[in-house]
C-alpha cells in the first residue's frame, strides 16, 4: 500500500497525538457530504422519544436510543433545541447536534467516503495497517448553539485492549475558534487514559464512568492548542489525546465527519456502550474482507 502522509506528519502524530492533513478532500466531495447528511435529517422522524446529546451529561443521556444506534443511523438533537414540553425551538435541520453512529456502512454516500484506498493508506502510515470501521458521527456544531463537548480521550468511550482506537476527523466546512473548531493538548497521549465509559445492563439500563487514574485532563483552552483548519482537511487523533471543542458562537455552522477506527487484532469489550448487531460485522478500510 502506498504512504499517504508525509515522513513529518507521520512523526507528529507520534509526537503529537494528532496530524493535520491539508486538502485530504475535495470541495465537491465536501458539498456532497453536507447535502447527504442534511438529506438524512430531511428523511428523519424522531418519534415520541426525542434524545438530546450533550457530553457533560453523558450518563443521563445514554437511553435506549443511544445505546442501539450502533447498528443505524440516528439524529441527536442539540442541547437548547428543544423546549420543556419537548416541541423544536428552531427548524429541524438546524436542530440537529449529530447523525450517529453507522451511516458509513448504512448510508451509500458515506459508505463510499470512508471506505477508500487513500485513507486505508493514512491508518496504514500511523501504525494500524489493520484499520476496522466503528463507528462514525456527523456533527453539524449549529450556529449560536453548536454546543461545547467537553475535554475527553476517544479510548474513554471506544475502549480496546490494547487500545487502538483512531479517529479521521474530516471538516466540511472551515473551522475556526469562533465557530467551536477543535482544540488538542500536544503530547497529551502520551499520559494514561481517565476513565471508561461502560455499558450497564441492555439498552435500557443506561451507562457509567470508572475511574482509572486521578491525573485531572488538560484544562481548556489554556492547555490546548487550536486546530483552525479549512474545509477539506483531515485531522487524525490517537485514541489517548484530550481534546476539545467550544461552544459555536457564530453565526456560522462548522460541519464535520468522523470516522472511528480499531484494530482487528485488538479486543473489543461487550461493555462498550456501542455494541453492533451480528448482522452487521465490522469491515476493513482496506475492502480486503468483500
Amino acid at each position: 500500500m502506498a504512504t499517504t502522509l508525509t515522513e513529518k506528519q507521520i512523526e507528529g502524530f507520534h509526537r503529537d497525538g494528532f496530524t493535520v492533513v491539508p486538502d485530504f478532500v475535495d470541495r465537491d466531495t465536501c458539498v456532497g457530504l453536507r447535502e447527504r447528511a442534511v438529506g438524512l435529517v430531511d428523511e428523519w422522524e424522531p418519534g415520541d422519544e426525542r434524545t438530546v446529546f450533550t457530553t457533560d451529561e453523558q450518563e443521563r443521556h445514554s437511553n435506549r436510543e443511544f445505546l442501539s444506534s450502533g447498528g443505524r443511523i440516528w439524529c441527536f438533537f442539540e442541547d437548547g433545541a428543544l423546549d420543556e414540553a419537548g416541541e423544536l425551538t428552531r427548524p429541524k435541520e438546524l436542530a440537529i447536534n449529530k447523525i450517529g453512529h453507522a451511516q458509513h456502512d448504512l448510508d451509500p454516500v458515506f459508505e463510499a467516503f470512508s471506505y477508500t484506498d487513500d485513507l486505508a493508506g493514512v491508518a496504514a502510515d500511523i501504525g494500524l495497517a489493520d484499520a476496522l470501521a466503528l463507528q462514525s458521527m456527523y456533527i453539524f456544531k449549529q450556529p449560536g448553539i453548536g454546543g461545547e463537548v467537553a475535554c475527553h480521550q476517544d479510548s474513554t468511550f471506544l475502549y480496546t485492549d490494547p487500545l487502538s482506537v483512531t479517529g479521521f476527523w474530516f471538516a466540511l466546512e472551515d473551522a475556526t475558534i469562533e465557530n467551536g473548531c477543535l482544540w488538542a493538548a500536544p503530547g497529551g497521549h502520551t499520559a494514561p487514559l481517565r476513565q471508561l465509559f461502560k455499558r450497564v445492563g441492555d439498552d435500557s439500563d443506561g451507562t457509567v464512568f470508572e475511574q482509572l487514574d486521578s491525573t485531572p485532563l488538560p484544562t481548556p483552552p489554556e492547555d490546548l492548542v487550536p486546530l483552525e483548519v479549512p474545509a477539506g482537511t483531515l485531522v487524525v487523533l490517537d485514541g489517548r489525546l484530550p481534546h476539545w471543542s467550544d461552544v459555536n458562537r457564530s453565526d456560522r455552522s462548522r460541519h464535520a465527519y468522523t470516522l472511528h477506527c480499531i484494530s482487528a487484532a485488538a479486543e473489543y469489550p461487550d461493555w462498550n456502550w456501542l455494541q453492533r448487531p451480528k448482522d452487521l460485522p465490522l469491515r476493513r478500510l482496506d475492502r480486503s474482507d468483500r
